[in-house]
């Protein structure tokens, strides 16, 4: 079963939920919900990635990203579904929990 894409109402609202926790405000961008994580160095942006793999794989959602140095660019929206749906702000909340730890 494919998840349902978010309307207008639902994904402002959702974004909104986000960015009221969020270190840095999350934006939407060509159907994608984008943020940049930065870190002091390679090594602790790569530990981010490597913590996120592991709930991205369990929820079967896998992010585009890409890392340079110690910045990561993250962009999700669920392929399948052709749009952003609550699984993409599950994921998105999740990021924001490990990039402190």
């Amino acid at each position: 079963m494919t998840a349902k894409v978010l309307n207008p109402t639902e994904l402002q609202q959702s974004l909104n939920d986000l960015n009221r926790d969020a270190a840095q405000d999350w934006a939407l961008v060509n159907n994608c919900l984008s943020r940049r994580f930065r870190f002091p160095d390679f090594v602790s942006a790569f530990g981010f990635m490597t913590r996120v793999a592991m709930h991205a794989e369990k929820l079967n959602h896998h992010p585009d990203w890409s890392n340079v140095y110690g910045t990561v660019n993250v962009s999700l929206t669920t392929h399948e579904a052709g749009g952003i749906t609550a699984t993409d702000f599950k994921l998105a909340r999740t990021m924001e929990r490990l990039a402190v730890e």
